[in-house]
């Protein structure tokens, strides 16, 4: 069975890493459909942090993730017609309504979110804007 994600992956921390291990134990084969950065920089001005080879590389590192391919547009729905997944997932900030390409795959999948965690947290926090540690124990509330 192919599962199917997409989204920016600028700054990857351990709430990805074990949001596409859970994504990929679903099924036979990960593809993630990666936003090429004219489209992260649409969707989210002032980024990508990494570039779009960067975070494809850094992603294709990851034992979880079999396949990564790069979209400009600023859905992933001409990807996902190509691909035809099986299964889709997507974080716990989506309903199953609301993921691009839902009525493609048989199954949709929500995935919770790991607390704590989160690319604009770590951006905001290096640039000294969130004062609250990131990443080991993070979701426990320690503070720095």
């Amino acid at each position: 069975m192919i599962v199917f994600t997409n989204g920016c992956f600028d700054v990857l921390h351990r709430g990805h890493v074990e949001y596409l291990e859970k994504s990929r134990a679903l099924g036979s084969k990960l593809i993630v459909g990666l936003n090429s950065d004219a489209s992260v920089s649409k969707l989210k001005p002032g980024r990508p942090i990494n570039t779009q080879d960067d975070r494809r590389a850094v992603l294709l590192a990851l034992r979880s993730v079999d396949e990564v391919i790069i979209f400009n547009e600023l859905t992933p729905l001409e990807l996902i017609q190509r691909i035809s997944p099986d299964i889709i997932t997507k974080g716990g900030d989506y309903t199953p309504e609301q993921v691009v390409g839902a009525r493609i795959a048989q199954r949709t999948i929500i995935i919770p979110f790991l607390d704590g965690y989160s690319s604009t947290r770590i951006i905001n926090a290096t640039q000294g804007h969130d004062r609250q540690r990131v990443g080991f124990g993070a979701n426990l509330g320690y503070q720095r």
